[in-house]
């Protein structure tokens, strides 16, 4: 909405607040509910997240009649091509609809039989998506190859893992860094570790395409597998080598496996403060849909002790991510470099994931909604395929099966210093050629900023990725 919209909300929110906390969610109303369509787009908006709350408050209550109720007063005004906050509702409510679903596994099952999905080729597309669209990834690679560029310099034999080698472009702009070395080239080996033969196959001949064509001595070690299963011997780290590892967007799954089977139960408890948010999320009225949720949604929530586990300022138990990362430390790395998106998408209860995640969500349909069309079919297969899957990852599923659990910088720098490494501080001038991309996106709302050494790639002034860098302490 406008800024010239913004203002009439602000004077009418008080009797909106009245409509909407006298709008019972009774069987009564019925199948069909034509004041929804008499809705302005700012009470729309506000309605949307009301609704949204109410429905996971039932979900997770197990009063799944009235969260019908609500689902069905959603479907009236979400769409996946409306404005912002229509398009988000529609993916939160299919997640929601989805958890519903779960509670009775045969229907599930059913409904889902038929469904083929070939994920690994639909990552694979939705990443590229992501790549092009957003500058997110492009910052981050150039942190991360300036990173490794300075901490093998005078280094002859360069050993460079990738745990999730998804992204040839990453390692090509590397082995052009590497050729301009006023020392000359090293010899460059590069491990890339990825769940499909292909997709490696695809990555080892371009990148040799381009070595061979700045005359570089290139080696490319295909680890196909999944990193949860990973054998560092298959690495083939050798003696005399200097090795660095890079992680993008990948250590947050091995969190799953840290979850019990207990998990798995449905539906989670709900903590009694779910009145006091519903009533801040009607008293909104904010330009876009970040700013909307920012000013008391999420602010307004404090986690529940049950909870706590996902505060930032705990400390994190996650065996399985202790144990690789303790395996990585064995190698004896000269530098780790880390990107993970910066969210808190792991806490314990539903309510706390759906508000912590509509936050962060709607910075990245903000984002899309500043940049990009509302038909471009781009976005829709963006917003589809990767945000509304993450979306019902975090909300619908549980134990092993959710893989999505974002963390917080806080959190990683925890693990990371446990695991026997310290923190390497991101040169300035690969801050500066990320800040010069950032700019080149003619959008004020991409911007940069550095904490505790690392690098924070935000939307506007919330932080949406991390980079840091990591080096092993002396002693092992």
């Amino acid at each position: 909405m406008s800024q010239n919209e913004a203002s009439p909300l602000k004077s009418s929110s008080s009797s909106s607040l009245q409509v909407f906390s006298m709008m019972s969610l009774s069987p009564s109303l019925g199948s069909s509910y034509p004041w929804l369509k008499e809705l302005k787009s700012e009470e729309r908006g506000l309605y949307l997240i009301h609704l949204l709350l109410t429905c996971a408050n039932h979900v997770a209550t197990g009063s799944l009649e009235n969260a019908n109720i609500a689902l069905e007063q959603i479907s009236e005004l979400a769409s996946p091509d409306g404005d912002t906050m229509q398009r988000i509702a529609a993916y939160f409510t299919e997640a929601l609809a989805d958890r519903i679903l779960k509670t009775w596994p045969g229907l599930h099952k059913a409904i889902n039989s038929t469904r083929v999905v070939d994920l690994v080729s639909e990552q694979a597309l939705v990443r590229r998506l992501f790549f092009e669209v957003f500058p997110f990834l492009k910052a981050a690679f150039l942190l991360v190859n300036q990173a490794i560029i300075e901490a093998m310099e005078g280094e002859k034999v360069v050993h460079v893992i990738d745990l999730d080698a998804a992204e040839p472009m990453q390692w090509i702009a590397l082995i052009r860094g590497l050729s301009a070395r006023p020392e000359g080239p090293p010899h460059l080996r590069i491990t890339g570790i990825h769940v499909r033969k292909e997709v490696l196959d695809q990555m080892g001949h371009r990148l040799s395409e381009e070595a061979e064509k700045l005359d570089i001595p290139f080696q490319f070690n295909p680890v196909v597998g999944e990193l949860e299963d990973l054998d560092v011997e298959r690495l083939h780290v050798k003696t005399g080598e200097a090795v660095a590892i890079s992680s993008v967007l990948r250590l947050h799954s091995l969190l799953a496996s840290d979850d019990e089977p207990l998990r798995k139960k449905l539906p989670l408890a709900l903590k009694n403060s779910n009145g006091i948010h519903l009533q801040r999320a009607l008293q909104m009225s904010q330009n876009t849909l970040g700013e909307l949720l920012e000013k008391d949604t999420v602010n307004g929530y404090s986690p529940s002790p049950d909870s706590a586990s996902s505060s930032p300022l705990s400390s994190p138990v996650s065996p399985k991510v202790d144990t690789f990362l303790t395996a990585l430390r064995g190698l004896l790395p000269k530098l780790v470099v880390i990107t993970e998106q910066d969210s808190n998408h792991n806490g314990s209860t539903l309510m706390e994931r759906l508000l912590e995640s509509l936050h962060s969500y709607a910075a990245l349909f903000d984002c899309l909604e500043s940049t990009v069309s509302r038909a471009s079919s781009e976005r829709l297969k963006l917003e589809k395929m990767l945000f509304g899957n993450e979306i019902k990852n975090i909300i619908s599923c549980e134990g092993a099966e959710r893989k999505e659990r974002h963390e917080k910088l806080e959190k990683w720098i925890q693990r990371l210093d446990s695991a026997g490494f310290c923190n390497v501080p991101l040169s300035y001038y690969g801050m500066l050629q990320a800040k010069t991309l950032l700019q080149g996106y003619n959008c004020n709302g991409y911007k940069m900023k550095g904490e505790n050494g690392c690098v924070m790639i935000c939307w506007q002034d919330r932080p949406m990725f991390s980079v840091s860098a990591w080096r092993c302490r002396n002693s092992l």
